[in-house]
């Protein structure tokens, strides 16, 4: 698995799984604050620029971050954060491993299955992929995902990077995904977030997941949109860490 990596070696460790369609570069900032208390790792999604293999399904990705944690972190780590689709891989972790992590930070989750936007999906990216490269397109694109406009140059370098296949795989993977009973089970704190202008299939999932991990606290964000927690925020971010550590 490719990752970056920020801080000392015998820190204690947080992961930071991007969102869908962005790659490491999501957690940046954070990262670049926390590296002076945390060792910071930074996955890159599968399927996604820079990364060592194609996407195949959330299980299995879920299941490479947790081989990574067994064999360099002896099973778990302190924290582990995920955006969408790094949130879904995130749940996912939680539920194949219960003690994975002691806190999670679950961002703009979806887990309440679309199956009419999965069907749209091949046929739209089928129609739209050769427009990926068309930076005019790319900017419409990147100002509808509401993004600091100094990260546009990294998602238009990595979104031309992803491979057709493997686009179609995630992004299916994103509107099918639902929670596992397990997840009922995991002994982490979970912390989960969403803007207040999300769309509904978000803010329900936002429920959905509360109502299903006992103990877990929800918090929706006034005047958010999807993502823009940890990409558009990153000093807040790393704030909102530090109150869930402090309060342990």
């Amino acid at each position: 698995m490719n990752n970056r990596e920020y801080g000392a070696e015998n820190s204690e460790t947080i992961l930071l799984l991007h969102g869908g369609g962005l790659s490491w570069w999501n957690y940046r900032k954070e990262a670049g604050l926390l590296r002076s208390d945390y060792h910071v790792v930074l996955p890159i999604l599968d399927g996604h620029a820079g990364s060592d293999r194609p996407f195949t399904s959330i299980e299995d990705n879920a299941a490479g971050i947790i081989a990574f944690i067994d064999a360099h972190y002896g099973g778990s780590v302190l924290l582990i954060g995920g955006l969408s689709l790094g949130a879904q891989i995130l749940l996912e972790m939680l539920s194949q491993r219960k003690d994975i992590c002691k806190y999670a930070i679950v961002e703009s989750a979806a887990v309440l299955p679309s199956k009419v936007t999965d069907a749209l999906i091949g046929l739209s990216i089928g129609s739209s992929y050769g427009l990926i490269r068309n930076r005019l397109f790319a900017k419409l694109q990147f100002r509808s995902l509401h993004m600091t406009p100094t990260l546009f140059e990294d998602y238009y370098r990595d979104t031309c990077a992803i491979r057709k296949s493997d686009m179609i795989a995630f992004l299916k993977a994103n509107t099918a995904y639902s929670l596992k009973p397990a997840i009922s089970e995991t002994s982490a704190s979970v912390h989960l977030f969403a803007g207040a202008k999300e769309n509904r299939r978000i803010l329900r999932s936002l429920d959905a997941i509360y109502n299903a991990v006992p103990g877990s606290r929800k918090t929706v964000i006034p005047g958010l949109y999807h993502g823009a927690f940890s990409i558009n925020h990153p000093e807040e971010y790393v704030r909102t860490i530090g109150r869930i550590l402090q309060k342990s």
